[in-house]
């Protein structure tokens, strides 16, 4: 691509730097935000959730947008990343899970059989009309700033399902793939139906892009994942429609899934810290941005050595057709708040300078 004249900044949302670089168009600086930036890392977040579960706090729509603002006021990041928890569209249809401090979820009947995954109760959208008041006050506080949408992708929440909780090995839910491929396409069906309905009430309340988390889909082969998971992925984002929003599609230890990832129907491919953004690059191809990909350890380190490793993966995401600066999993609870708004700070100053244009080079 041609250079370019720097783009205005904004003022909606739609033509932000983080739309702009998901679509792979000239960005004004790279933007930059953070998986788990609302979150244990601040204290004020710290504060206000005492005394509240996570996931009451997540379906109290007030509780939802100060959350959800509070890294965009205190670190100056490009978007906002809509305060909630992969597990809750389960709870909020009627599935019996909690999540359990120093475990994660943690689901009362596990799904052991076929006929656990015909009860699976459905998510109506009538249920939703807290998230729909959650984004919409959440828009209208956020100005130009973009909001993310997101869900869990139908492989990570079928592994807590049928593992009744984190798991490791996820031995359950991949014998259960294997030995019950009817069944298994089943819940897969029915978990996407779920992530596109819980997208759709966000992007039509104001969203201007979606993340689907598949968090452990690193666990599969790249051929049990395109034959098993790939198509209920794609039908996650294919039950947005026409909605014209980027979509964002990531999982940890995915190097060899990225293309695959990639082909699942997303616009942005979140690369976790394994593989190094230039490389993630040959592997995705040239249509599609990048997202990632710092090591979140980093950020515990001095400040000289996260200087030097977020000027490394700013300089290897410009070998993609975009990129949007994040860290390659969430936000530890030990980081110091300090050090994320320093990283914004610097993202932007490497990315403005004249001698690393950002219009995409691919």
């Amino acid at each position: 691509m041609s250079a370019a004249a720097d783009p205005a900044p904004s003022a909606a949302p739609s033509d932000s730097d983080l739309v702009r670089a998901a679509r792979g168009l000239p960005v004004s600086r790279t933007p930059v935000w953070f998986m788990r930036q609302a979150g244990r890392s601040l204290p004020e977040y710290r504060a206000l959730r005492a005394g509240t579960g996570m996931l009451a706090a997540c379906q109290d729509p007030d509780l939802v947008t100060e959350i959800t603002l509070q890294p965009v006021r205190r670190h100056g990041v490009d978007a906002a990343i809509l305060f909630s928890d992969i597990v809750l569209p389960l709870l909020v249809a009627g599935v019996d899970l909690d999540i359990k401090p120093g475990v994660g979820p943690v689901v009362a009947q596990p799904i052991r059989s076929v006929a656990d995954v015909d009860a699976l109760p459905p998510l109506e959208p009538d249920r939703l009309a807290f998230l729909d008041t959650a984004v919409r006050q959440l828009v209208a506080e956020l100005g130009p700033t973009p909001l993310i949408g997101f869900a869990g992708a139908p492989f990570t929440l079928a592994t807590y399902l049928i593992e009744g909780g984190p798991s490791k090995e996820h031995a359950r839910t991949k014998a259960f793939m294997y030995a019950e491929p009817e069944a298994w396409g089943r819940l897969l069906d029915r978990l996407a139906v779920s992530a596109a309905t819980f997208l759709r009430t966000q992007v039509d309340a104001g969203a201007s892009a979606v993340q689907l988390f598949d968090s452990w889909a690193g666990v599969l082969s790249a051929a049990d994942y395109a034959e098993r998971v790939l198509p209920h992925s794609r039908a996650v984002f294919d039950g947005l429609g026409s909605r014209d929003v980027p979509r964002i599609h990531f999982g940890v230890g995915t190097g060899e899934l990225l293309p695959l990832i990639g082909d699942a129907g997303a616009d942005v491919v979140g690369v976790d810290w394994r593989i190094p953004l230039d490389e993630a690059a040959r592997r995705v191809g040239p249509g599609r941005s990048l997202q990632g990909n710092l090591d979140p350890a980093v950020l515990l380190a001095d400040r000289s050595t996260v200087d030097r490793e977020v000027r490394r993966v700013v300089e290897q995401g410009r070998a993609a057709r975009g990129h949007v600066f994040n860290l390659g999993h969430g936000v530890l609870p030990d980081t110091d708040p300090g050090v994320l708004t320093h990283v914004v700070e610097l993202v932007h100053e490497l990315s403005m300078s004249p001698a690393h244009p950002t219009t995409p080079t691919a």
